[in-house]
């Protein structure tokens, strides 16, 4: 019988779920669905100092955006610490682990010593064979292994052999009472059958202390895989000096959840020379061996391309529901045919719903208000006479759909002998107040006849007003 794939995810609950983590998550999520396994979401919150409720709710609610859905879960490893404390126990008893009674003073000591006689700064072993017992302040060290190797047999890194010697008697259990990560996560993966244990390359180096602690608990040893780095522009590691790196800053920037899972995806991982997956596609395709070794740099205006590509094949009425946390605080969007309408216009258009937003100001506006040059430039006594007859002649307009507007127009031009340049700026500042928009047509349709007219006449006003002034 074919053992069940098991994969988890184990964020720790200190801040706003990154797009390093969410990467990771992603990882570990497709491996599962794609081998017909489970997707286990732990929240790591031993460190009660630093964890949050609202680090927790952040990232329960990253996840679910990116569509990352758990088959268990959360737990929550801080409810488990008495598991742990019985492991913890059953390893002294066993000798496997023992009391520590060293002080902060003489470890740091120890360390400046080992660096100073070219040695690895490691814990001496100065209490291993004192067989103390539980004491104020005491924690609890594995009793490492001093010879040998450890191969961490890594799906995507290959083997990596570790002498066992440079391995020092890690902390299991902390002065508090508490378990630390490198003992919890081994007890927790154990106890909860994950077959393999996804994660980002900085724990590269826990791994055979990890793999010791299985094989001294009894417990089956889960394979491994390192996912490498994601480096900012200039190699670096990712940080907030590159931008944002909360997963749903992103969300606020006015990206789709698809898009940021294609584009997390593809750091690292590759099919052929495609760049647009879609989620059953990436269940189908995902393979850790496709996982590349070196680390990726990550790169917004790829994301905004990716974006801009799930912005436009939406529809708009899915459109309108992510949109209305982003409308402009005054934009009156309970006409939803209109509201639509703006959408359809401007889908092909910008990258981020956020700059949607922006761009459909004018459309709500109930009064335009013109960008200084642009009205300097085209809304001049010259064309007055044009938007007058213009404005006289829309209402009886009886195709006001978009060719009949190109049709109007062209005859509109061809009857006054001018080219449409003439009156295509000054038309396009009268309806939306700047000489950048969707194409005329589009703007007149979707703004309809009442407003277009009430907009030139506006225009009119302001041309006639300035003259007078």
């Amino acid at each position: 019988m074919t053992e069940k794939i098991r994969t988890r995810f184990a964020p720790s609950p200190t801040g706003f779920l990154h797009i390093g983590g969410a990467r990771t998550a992603l990882f570990s999520w497709l491996f599962a669905r794609h081998n017909g396994g489970e997707f286990v979401l732990r929240i790591e919150d031993t460190d009660q100092v630093r964890s949050t409720d609202e680090s927790t709710k952040a990232i329960l609610d990253a996840m679910t955006w990116l569509g990352l859905t758990w088959d268990e879960g959360p737990y929550f490893q801080a409810q488990r610490v008495d598991l742990h404390r019985e492991m913890v126990q059953k390893l002294i008893t066993e000798g496997k682990a023992y009391y520590c009674t060293c002080t902060a003073e003489e470890l740091e000591a120890n360390r400046k010593q080992a660096l100073a006689t070219g040695k690895k700064p490691k814990y001496d072993g100065k209490c291993r064979n004192k067989n103390l017992t539980k004491s104020a302040g005491s924690v609890v060290r594995f009793r490492g292994v001093d010879t040998g190797i450890t191969i961490v047999e890594d799906l995507i890194k290959g083997n990596i052999t570790f002498n066992n010697e440079e391995l020092d008697d890690l902390i299991i259990e902390r002065g508090d009472g508490y378990p630390t990560y490198n003992f919890a996560v081994v007890v927790d993966d154990a106890l909860m059958n994950i077959t393999h244990v996804i994660r980002g390359d900085d724990h590269v180096n826990n791994t055979p202390r990890q793999i010791l602690m299985y094989q001294a608990l009894g417990f089956t040893v889960p394979k491994f895989a390192h996912v490498p780095m994601i480096l900012g522009s200039d190699k670096a590691r990712l940080s907030k000096r590159h931008g944002a790196t909360s997963v749903m800053a992103y969300k606020e920037m006015g990206f789709l959840p698809e898009a940021v899972v294609n584009y997390l995806v593809r750091l690292s991982w590759a099919h052929g020379d495609q760049e647009i997956f879609s989620l059953s596609e990436l269940i189908e395709l995902f393979a850790l061996d496709a996982v590349g070794k070196s680390p990726a740099v990550f790169n917004p205006e790829k994301l905004l391309w990716l974006n801009a590509h799930y912005i436009k094949e939406s529809s708009p009425e899915r459109l309108m529901e992510e949109m209305k946390p982003l409308w402009p605080a005054d934009a009156k969007t309970d006409d939803a045919a209109f509201t639509k309408k703006i959408i359809v216009d401007l889908q092909p258009r910008v990258k981020t719903l956020v700059e949607m937003a922006t761009m459909a100001n004018f459309y709500f506006a109930d009064q335009v208000q013109y960008e200084e040059q642009a009205a300097q430039k085209f809304l001049v006594p010259d064309v007055t006479a044009y938007l007058q007859t213009m404005v006289a002649v829309i209402p009886a307009v009886e195709n006001f759909s978009k060719d009949g507007i190109e049709e109007f127009l062209k005859a509109f031009t061809q009857e006054r002998d001018i080219k449409f340049k003439v009156i295509a700026q000054p038309l396009r500042v009268a309806l939306t107040g700047k000489t950048v928009s969707p194409g005329i047509d589009e703007v007149m349709v979707t703004l309809g006849k009442d407003r277009v007219v009430r907009r030139i006449n506006a225009a009119i006003a302001y041309i006639e007003k300035n003259i007078s002034s």
